[in-house]
């Protein structure tokens, strides 16, 4: 069995957590265990009873007219909710008081592909257009129906940052309570946004993995009762969120594949769910079948997926995250391994970048596109860049770079680099010997 990274296994596993009847949760037909195919009834639970492997979404999903589904998706609200037929959410979740994420700008970077030598079409994918700017929102968005379905009151999550601020601006638009809890030495800007909304944040003395370890604990304590933690006990229906991506790019590029995609990585997660969604568009008849390969981006700081993949491994090891990529900052990658084999099936890769080329990355795309990004988007450029100048990555195909999030959550990270140009007496004079005329 694969390491998971989530939580002991012996807590809200199917074996002790009774199944929710009756819930309305569109085309989603039962939870699937990853590794041994077992089903379980729609429920709170993440953990496969037989085996502790993790559940995802099995689906009852549209068949036999992808034209008409096509134009049902196109009608649809400018948000992810346009892709409802293929989420485990109820026909009426637009209706319902949420933050409807997505629909997010998928920007043609001439500019950027000229810098970096890439001959073919280059996007940048920029989520940093959502509610609370990261794409965290599209995932808690779908965490909030699953937690409206089996009638939690709390909305909670470990967080290293985006997460917190999309859960309390979630909960507060849904009049539901929120309690999050994050690592101690988070960025300032971070803590902030997740504040704001009114609900609880609770800073943890430790690393993210500590604070995911005592959110487990939580749990399984009658302290946690009517809780849902997105990214734990609602955490197969969480993840869903982030095939919407697969969705709004293909759509965004007329209905076709990209050639290439590179992924930021934490858990892992939005990485193995945009294959699945890339997946299911192809079984839907959305989109054509052919060949694509998915690319994994780390900080050097914190990078165990790109280690193993680069040793020929199939076991992540974990490691003790130091890096300003605070967002990725996760030691034990949940989907670690799964990215494995999605970046060897595809042919693709998983690789990292150092601090200081995060930095440069950041300034990259803000001077030639002008997207500020956050350090996890400086990972993912910085990565690309890397994997052009070592021949992983074609530079004459179609590919799509992920930024996660906005440049304003992480300015500590390159205040250094940026400031005044000139500091003058207000002459024109001055103006011109300081040479700026």
């Amino acid at each position: 069995m694969r390491g998971k990274g989530l939580a002991p296994m012996s807590v809200l596993t199917a074996a002790d957590s009774s199944p929710t009847a009756s819930v309305d949760l569109g085309p989603a037909a039962a939870l699937s265990c990853r590794e041994c195919g077992e089903r379980f009834p729609l429920s709170p639970i993440f953990a496969c009873a037989s085996c502790f492997g993790p559940l995802e979404i099995a689906y009852d999903l549209p068949s036999g007219d992808p034209e008409g589904l096509r134009r049902r998706i196109e009608a649809g609200p400018k948000s992810i909710w346009r892709y409802a037929p293929l989420l485990p959410v109820p026909a009426d979740v637009a209706t319902k008081p949420n933050l409807n994420p997505g629909l997010t700008p998928l920007v043609k970077a001439d500019r950027l592909a000229a810098e970096l030598g890439v001959t073919g079409p280059l996007y940048v994918k920029d989520d940093s257009g959502n509610p609370t700017h990261s794409f965290k929102d599209r995932v808690v968005a779908q965490a909030l129906e699953a937690a409206r379905a089996f009638g939690f009151t709390t909305l909670s999550c470990s967080s290293t940052g985006n997460l917190a601020g999309a859960v309390g601006a979630a909960a507060a638009r849904a009049g539901l309570r929120s309690c999050v809890f994050i690592p101690h030495d988070l960025e300032q800007a971070k803590v902030v946004m997740a504040a704001v909304y009114g609900g609880q944040v609770v800073a943890i003395d430790g690393s993210y993995d500590d604070v995911n370890r005592f959110c487990s604990e939580l749990i399984g304590d009658p302290l946690g009762e009517g809780w849902g933690f997105v990214n734990v006990n609602l955490r197969p229906y969480y993840a869903e969120g982030s095939k919407t991506l697969a969705f709004e790019i293909c759509e965004q590029l007329g209905w076709r594949l990209p050639d290439q995609l590179v992924i930021p990585i934490a858990s892992g997660s939005q990485l193995t769910k945009i294959d699945k969604g890339l997946k299911e568009l192809i079984a839907t008849g959305l989109v054509e079948d052919r060949p694509y390969r998915i690319f994994g981006a780390q900080a050097e700081g914190c990078s165990p997926v790109s280690r193993a993949f680069r040793d020929g491994h199939d076991v992540v090891r974990p490691v003790k995250p130091n890096t300003i990529a605070k967002s990725l900052a996760i030691g034990n990658p949940a989907d670690g391994p799964y990215v494995l084999d999605i970046a060897r099936r595809t042919g693709g890769a998983v690789a990292d970048v150092t601090d200081a080329q995060v930095v440069d990355a950041i300034g990259l795309l803000a001077r030639t596109e002008g997207i500020f990004t956050e350090t996890a988007g400086g990972v993912t450029l910085g990565v690309t860049r890397k994997l052009i100048e070592e021949g992983a990555l074609d530079p004459s195909l179609t590919t799509v770079v992920i930024n996660s999030g906005d440049g304003l959550k992480t300015l500590d990270a390159v205040a250094s680099a940026a400031g005044p140009t000139a500091t003058i007496p207000p002459s024109l004079d001055a103006f011109r010997q300081a040479g700026l005329a």
